[in-house]
């Protein structure tokens, strides 16, 4: 094996985080993954990593060794790309990251439909529910709402995203029209419960100015699927993207409520960390999303 090849499988492993699951990513044995493991920190003449019986703990050398690694994969991917001129056949491997919703709902569709276009393209997809940690997950692309302030990356908008306030009709004709923001704080407001920070208050703008309210409610969710259902049988009032609901909305399920007053955008961007040179599977990708993206909404 060439020193190239021990980079990258050493990426997958601080990447997996398991031998199992590097021996099933590689379709091997997980004796020939422990022994080529075993081989690399004989040649280095230092230990990478710690096994325990649950997980794999990179040592100080292997935190070293993997982020050198990236780095110089990452580059190599690069100029193999340009070179070769790979925009109209991919090959290699394309990481991507989603939030369980998004992800599911558009972002999967739409990688199988460009599988079919670069069959030859290897196409990772992870979804998470929490931030993710760009820089040290070795991910090509991560899909998420809202620029990035780490200047270290590039954000590429791939569809606006308006929020909503809305509610069914039932609840509505039960509890009243709220016609201004304020009238929030006598309603029952059915709160999300997502990463950190104070999800129960609300801000919106108007004319120029800012409106902010507490909303209190007898229902939350740290998932968005079960804050709209509660939604639609009638419980209270919910904030939500527009990705999310636009079929309710179209379909008068759910009422837009408090529309001369607008809520903080939380449009889609595509994430990716800064290179000279970026690679064709990235840029084709992106590309294709912002097309097929952008008619959502």
């Amino acid at each position: 094996m060439s020193s190239t090849d021990d980079l990258r499988f050493f990426s997958l492993i601080a990447r997996l985080g398991s031998l199992t699951a590097v021996a099933r990513e590689m379709g091997v044995t997980l004796p020939a993954v422990s022994k080529r493991l075993t081989q690399l920190e004989q040649r280095l003449a230092v230990q990478l990593v710690l096994r325990t019986t649950r997980k794999l703990q990179l040592t100080l050398e292997g935190e070293r060794y993997v982020e050198g690694a990236r780095l110089i994969v990452n580059q190599i991917d690069e100029l193999e790309s340009v070179v070769s001129n790979s925009q109209a056949r991919l090959t290699g491997r394309l990481s991507l990251n989603a939030s369980f919703g998004f992800g599911r709902r558009f972002i999967a569709p739409l990688i199988s439909s460009f599988h079919r276009l670069h069959p030859e393209l290897d196409i990772d997809l992870q979804l998470t529910s929490q931030p993710l940690n760009f820089l040290d997950n070795g991910v090509d692309i991560d899909l998420r709402v809202g620029e990035p302030p780490d200047s270290r990356l590039v954000a590429i908008k791939l569809m606006d995203n308006p929020r909503v306030v809305c509610a069914s009709q039932r609840y509505l004709d039960q509890h009243g029209v709220p016609t201004c923001v304020a009238d929030l704080a006598h309603h029952n407001c059915i709160v999300l419960r997502q990463f950190e920070g104070d999800y129960a208050v609300w801000r919106f703008t108007k004319e120029g100015r800012e409106y902010v309210q507490k909303v209190r409610g007898n229902l939350s969710s740290n998932d968005g699927e079960t804050v709209v259902n509660y939604a639609l049988d009638g419980h209270g009032i919910i904030l939500r993207s527009g990705w999310d609901i636009q079929n309710n909305l179209q379909q008068g399920e759910l009422i837009p409520l408090l529309t001369d007053y607008h809520a903080p955008e939380a449009d889609i961007y595509a994430v990716y960390t800064y290179r000279k040179h970026v690679p064709a599977r990235i840029s084709v990708f992106i590309h294709y999303l912002k097309q097929h993206l952008g008619h959502n909404l």
